[in-house]
């Protein structure tokens, strides 16, 4: 026998199976069960992620053909696809938004031991939201316009190890900025953000809380400059001034001062107008804040090219919202692998090997560290019957 089990049975061994049980019972998903139980549930959903199966029959399928190994993941037997879909459709998708909020905890903690990019203190968040386009005829509780379907991802991204902190999935048509307005960031944190999130009632909130923010300004903002301050010279900051908003609402909902950073996006050739409500940083510093906000972009696009949450596997509400909150939890995982790597993954090159691994009998963290001269081992249990059976067909059977 090998020293170790499969890397998908590793993988698995980084969720807390007494999380997991206290998650099963606080939300009582396993109430009426009969056999199939929430791990073997998450599981084949985290299998689906992970070993990009496209289908319920790829899910159960893939799961069937993998023999002795199926001991090695917590799972008597691979489940029926009509036992898969029901779980999917029936058992409460917040049990896996309580496995994503348990194991981000533990993606936390090895973050905060890497090097910060900024050398200020302050904690800085992105926020932004990504809609997932459905078919209106199969997916018809997932209303956005009139012949269309949509589910909107939310998401805050932590920057210190680029962590997915929170996310809510919510209908298509709802604003980006309406979840937000439930959240409580810490004193100085800062958080960076599009200008689709410009809410003046918000802004004034954060001001009061000393939360800070760092957006872009509309064009049809109406405001009144307040002073003027200098600019260095030879860089790309065009204009910094203090500012106080001068429209009825914004003087109502934001009375405080804020700041307008003009910088020059030399990619695009453009300008771009910022406005934050911290007066300390200096402009170039508040213009690479922005800049960093595109993190969260690249996020979003690594978790539609490597993991399942464009196409889905069941149709029904629940259904979708548990493939995404599984997609997160196999993002948290990645991450945490790249996190503890020694080799320097890019995060859809470790989704890549690790897919085309996933079965392989071999040590999951000297596979991360050499991924290329690390050998997979052959469990013993099944070497021997496939040597005998060669060797059989070899000599005739004498």
């Amino acid at each position: 026998m090998v020293s170790v089990a499969s890397l998908f049975a590793q993988v698995l061994s980084l969720i807390s199976r007494s999380d997991f049980a206290k998650a099963v019972r606080r939300r009582d998903a396993e109430k009426a069960a009969k056999g199939f139980s929430c791990w073997d549930q998450f599981v084949a959903m985290l299998f689906c992620q992970l070993g990009g199966a496209n289908s319920l029959r790829e899910i159960c399928g893939g799961l069937a053909t993998a023999m002795g190994k199926l001991r090695h993941l917590g799972l008597t037997q691979a489940p029926a696809r009509s036992t898969l879909s029901y779980a999917n459709s029936h058992r409460p998708w917040e049990l896996f938004e309580d496995i994503f909020h348990s194991l981000l905890g533990q993606a936390q903690a090895i973050a905060a031991r890497h090097k910060r990019k900024f050398r200020f203190k302050n904690p800085l968040r992105s926020i932004d939201a990504s809609t997932i386009h459905l078919c209106r005829e199969v997916f018809d509780w997932a209303r956005y316009g009139r012949t269309k379907g949509a589910v909107k991802l939310h998401l805050m991204l932590d920057h210190q190890g680029c962590l997915p902190g929170w996310a809510c999935i919510t209908e298509g048509k709802v604003h980006d900025v309406t979840p937000i307005k439930a959240l409580r960031f810490a004193a100085g944190t800062i958080v960076a953000m599009d200008r689709g999130y410009n809410d003046y009632g918000l802004f004034g909130r954060w001001c009061e809380a000393v939360v800070y923010f760092v957006t872009r300004l509309k064009s049809d903002a109406i405001y009144r400059i307040v002073e003027i301050l200098a600019v260095p010279a030879g860089g790309n900051v065009l204009s910094d001034e203090l500012i106080e908003l001068d429209s009825i609402k914004g003087r109502r909902e934001c009375p405080h001062t804020l700041r307008r950073v003009v910088v020059w996006d030399e990619v695009n050739g453009r300008e771009i107008v910022l406005l934050t409500n911290h007066l300390g940083f200096a402009a170039s510093t508040i213009g690479r804040i922005y800049k960093e906000r595109w993190q969260i972009e690249l996020f979003f696009k690594a978790i539609k090219q490597n993991l399942k949450v464009k196409t889905f596997v069941g149709t029904s509400e629940n259904a979708v919202k548990v493939q995404i909150w599984t997609a997160l939890i196999a993002m948290l995982l990645l991450k945490l692998m790249q996190l503890k790597s020694a080799f320097g993954w890019s995060l859809s090159n470790l989704a890549a090997m690790l897919r085309m691994n996933l079965l392989t009998y071999r040590d999951l963290w000297k596979w991360l560290d050499e991924p290329y001269g690390y050998p997979a081992a052959e469990p013993l249990e099944y070497a021997l019957p496939l040597f005998a059976n060669i060797l059989d067909s070899k000599t005739g059977g004498t």
